[in-house]
C-alpha cells in the first residue's frame, strides 16, 4: 500500500462531484475562500494594533510604582 496514483484521485474527485454537484462545490469553495480572506484581514488588523500600542525602541516608559497610582481606563472614557 503506497501512495495513491493520479487515477485514484480522479475517481475520488468524480464521485465527489457526482454526489454533491458542481454548484454545491462552488458554494463551498467560495465560502472557504471568504473565510480565509477574513482570517488574513483580521490577522493584519491585529498586528497593526499591536504595533501601534508598542512604544518606539528608544523611548523609556514610566512603568514604576508611581504609575500605578494614577491609572485611566481608556475604554470607560470612550463609552461615556
Amino acid at each position: 500500500m503506497g501512495t495513491f496514483s493520479i487515477w485514484h484521485w480522479l475517481i475520488v474527485l468524480l464521485i465527489v462531484v457526482m454526489i454533491f454537484g458542481t454548484k454545491k462545490l462552488k458554494n463551498i469553495g467560495s465560502d472557504l475562500g471568504g473565510a480565509v480572506k477574513g482570517f488574513k484581514d483580521g490577522m493584519k488588523e491585529g498586528g497593526a494594533e499591536a504595533d501601534a500600542t508598542k512604544p518606539p525602541a528608544g523611548q523609556v516608559t514610566n512603568a514604576g510604582a508611581s504609575a500605578s497610582k494614577e491609572t485611566i481606563d481608556v475604554q470607560a472614557k470612550e463609552k461615556s
